[in-house]
């Protein structure tokens, strides 16, 4: 088994017209045993940009942290928001800096450009080789089945209402055919004037 999986997640993340949502799901566990079911995997880097952290619960809370200091720093010195695509710099270079001796982590990024709100998501690995896609990116333990669902499910251009359902669903079918992920989800949709956070309940064994 590898390290990524010893305590379970899945992060999905899809792009939609003028629009971007982010979900994971709520379990920590130690392989198939439960330890909580509130547990945070996303997390707000500026306005309209969030990172979803699969893998090592001790390492997803420390890189988390180290990335927030970073994104503040950088607003500091720079007088000016994080854009996605230099905030998946940043990832990738803090990652493979640490190539040697990684985080086991797999983030997944979501947001909107701060001055086009153009929607961007991306993914990359534990040594942080970045990936920009056009449609949506999966992370987690049950990486396949949100491949399944997503593909199955997915349209380009869905409005905000319409992402949530599908996202929604994508999330809660391929998390039941998981044992390492699951217990509940949450869902971020990131629009131009206003960030939307809702709870889904799922089937909690």
């Amino acid at each position: 088994m590898s390290i990524l999986e010893y305590n379970g997640a899945s992060i999905v993340a899809m792009k939609g017209k003028n629009c971007v949502a982010i979900a994971s799901d709520k379990r920590l566990g130690i392989r198939f045993q439960t330890v909580s079911t509130d547990f945070q995997k996303i997390f707000p880097m500026g306005k309209k940009l969030y990172i979803g952290l699969p893998g090592l619960a001790t390492d997803v809370m420390t890189f988390a942290n180290e990335l927030k200091f970073h994104t503040n720093l950088y607003q500091l010195q720079e007088n000016r928001e994080l854009t996605p695509k230099t905030f998946l710099s940043m990832v990738s270079n803090f990652l493979y800096k640490r190539r040697f001796g990684p985080y086991f982590v797999e983030p997944v990024i979501a947001g909107l450009d701060p001055t086009t709100d153009e929607p961007f998501i991306a993914s990359t690995d534990l040594i942080g080789c970045p990936m920009v896609t056009d449609d949506f990116v999966v992370s987690g333990t049950c990486l396949e089945q949100l491949y399944g669902m997503c593909e199955t499910l997915y349209k380009p251009n869905q409005g905000p209402d319409e992402l949530f359902e599908c996202i929604s669903q994508c999330l809660l079918n391929a998390q039941d055919r998981d044992a390492y992920s699951g217990w509940g989800g949450v869902v971020y949709i990131i629009e131009p004037n206003k960030i939307t956070k809702r709870d889904l309940k799922a089937r909690m064994d």
